[in-house]
């Protein structure tokens, strides 16, 4: 017959299964931290973590906002009858379509000397952490915009470039950048650049915010951010959130920089494709923001080649008329 366990037996026994659940409670924590880590390279998920605080512009519901009073004055200067054209995809004719952008960790060695921009008044020093093989909006060889994104996804910081181009002379071990303008942000804190400020973009916007990922609208099924869009001419102002305008002309018909817009409640997407639904459904709650010059109702993207080009075409059923301006605040014209 077996002894009774003794009060310290039992007392061991016990502190012994504390220990044991404390460790798997530790493996847990570590696997479901790693669950929602975003991973690495370009075009990595973030698993659902969202720039900037909940208040930000970017990520404010405005689908109850009043009606700006010009409106369709507004719209109409960028066209009423022009479609909403998905500037992203996967490729085409060998060349990415979209902006790309790349996900590092923190230990990402930072560049040996700070990026040489042209314009050094308006643009943060650095320097920029970014990796050698960085991809650049267009490609390589692209004669665009040149765009460089990179997300920080331990410091929770964006660094974007303008007109990037690598120098690697010195080969990879000591890559060296040039840029027109670049900009770095806090995606904690979602502050914004100095009044009067371009960034890499030119109404001194951040973009990675504003683009459709493929891993929001694809595998998360959920955008909860506004998007980014461009028009081919725009009003020498701007308004909250944008910093900067890009335009000489002073027409009170043209839009500013920061003019948000958002697909009308009652029209009617249910005859889209599931990911575009996804797409148009933020369209109606956060809109998008006017954030540089360049083809009419243009949205951004970043490229990854499981999308379905035919299927973000359907986008194109969208005119421009089925879009009204978000009431604006003041505007800033000098």
């Amino acid at each position: 017959m077996r002894k009774p366990r003794s009060a310290a037996q039992w007392t061991g026994i016990a502190l012994a299964c504390v220990l044991v659940g404390v460790a798997w409670a530790a493996r847990l924590g570590i696997a479901a931290q790693a669950l929602h880590t975003p991973k690495l390279g370009p075009g990595a998920t973030l698993d659902g973590r969202r720039p900037f605080p909940d208040d930000s512009p970017w990520n404010r519901d405005v689908s109850r906002l009043a009606v700006d009073p010009r409106s369709a004055t507004l719209i109409a200067s960028i066209g009423i009858d022009r479609p909403l054209h998905p500037d992203f995809g996967s490729n085409y004719q060998g060349h990415p379509m979209g902006i790309p952008y790349v996900v590092i960790s923190g230990a990402q060695a930072k560049t040996q000397a700070p990026v040489t921009f042209e314009n050094t008044d308006e643009s943060d020093a650095g320097p920029y952490p970014i990796p050698a093989d960085a991809p650049i909006e267009g490609g390589p060889d692209s004669d665009g915009d040149r765009h460089v994104i990179v997300v920080d996804r331990d410091n929770w910081k964006l660094y974007e470039l303008f007109a990037a181009v690598p120098d690697r002379r010195g080969g990879f071990s000591q890559m060296r950048w040039k840029a027109y303008s670049g900009a770095i942000f806090d995606l904690s804190t979602g502050a914004d650049r100095p009044a009067g400020f371009t960034s890499a973009d030119a109404a001194g916007l951040p973009i990675f915010p504003g683009l459709v990922r493929y891993d929001e609208a694809v595998e998360r099924k959920e955008i909860a951010h506004a998007l980014r869009f461009t028009c081919r001419h725009s009003r020498r102002a701007y308004v909250s959130p944008a910093r900067h305008f890009a335009s000489r002309s002073q027409d009170e018909s043209l839009p500013p920089m920061g003019m948000r817009v958002r697909l009308k409640a009652g029209v009617d997407t249910s005859s889209f494709p599931p990911t575009e639904q996804v797409i148009v459904k933020a369209l109606k709650k956060y809109g998008m923001i006017l954030a540089d010059n360049g083809g009419d109702w243009y949205v951004s993207g970043a490229p990854d080649p499981r999308w379905n080009n035919d299927e973000l075409a359907s986008l194109k059923r969208l005119k421009g008329s089925d879009f009204e301006v978000v009431r604006m605040g003041e505007l800033v014209t000098r």
